[in-house]
């Protein structure tokens, strides 16, 4: 107990004193996550739109396949988007492997099907007769649309969620495409550690392992407090639109 109580007690000194080692992981995590999410949402809330308000051939196939990609395991997605982007793969010419931007990719391909079927499911759960409703007092197809949107919006913030904390949380695929790279360089005040595609889900592991104990707690703090963040936000925004549509 002693020295679990030691390691939070060094971890937090960690974070007060903004350890550069600990700001720069934190740094790259949020930058690779919050790109992948703010990308994964905005390609597939409006693809979302499309698919329910409109009829084409397969599109209960494709509904089940958005579904099964709810589900597909974070390693084999690094995997797949190693193969692609390796020097010898197809893709291989931009140079991306072991780079923040493909780390960004692959977090893309995790969210953006969870976004998609979520923001799906909240579309159709819209009453019908909200619509049929609209039509009748002379609404557009485009007022329509915005109308079943805005009824809508709860559960697609709930889907944007879900994908952040999917990709927050991961670590097989930036791993894998990653490959958790960290460097050293003279300061001031001797040999500094910072990361290049290190984040804070592969750096606990790594951490662990090392039997740095207090590091990994930090970084499992961090990572707890980025998710308290992202349910207040949720929450203010949920609270707020039910603000407005009461008004309404």
């Amino acid at each position: 107990m002693e020295y679990l109580l030691e390691g939070i007690q060094r971890a937090l000194l960690l974070l007060l004193s903004f350890d550069p080692y600990v700001v720069s992981t934190a740094k790259v995590q949020l930058m690779v996550s919050t790109s992948a999410v703010v990308l994964a949402a905005a390609a597939a809330i409006p693809l979302a739109v499309a698919f329910c308000f409109r009829e084409f051939p397969l599109k209960g196939f494709l509904l089940t396949l958005i579904n099964t990609g709810m589900g597909l395991p974070p390693v084999v997605v690094g995997l797949v988007v190693f193969v692609f982007f390796m020097s010898k793969g197809p893709l291989g010419f931009l140079g991306l492997i072991y780079t923040k931007e493909i780390m960004v990719i692959a977090q893309f391909i995790l969210a953006f099907p969870i976004i998609l079927s979520v923001s799906i499911s909240a579309i159709n759960a819209v009453p019908v007769s909200i619509r049929e409703t609209a039509l009748t007092l002379g609404a557009g197809r485009r007022e329509v649309m915005m109308l079943v949107l805005r009824e809508a919006a709860f559960g697609i913030i709930t889907g944007v969620l879900a994908g952040a904390g999917r990709v927050f949380a991961e670590v097989g695929a930036i791993l894998t495409v990653g490959g958790n790279i960290a460097y050293s360089v003279a300061t001031e005040q001797g040999m500094v550690t910072l990361s290049k595609t290190r984040t804070l889900s592969t750096a606990i592991p790594l951490e662990t392992s090392k039997g740095d104990i207090s590091s990994a707690i930090a970084f499992g703090l961090i990572l707890l407090l980025i998710t308290f963040i992202l349910n207040l936000l949720t929450n203010y925004l949920r609270r707020r639109y039910a603000g407005g549509a009461a008004q309404a």
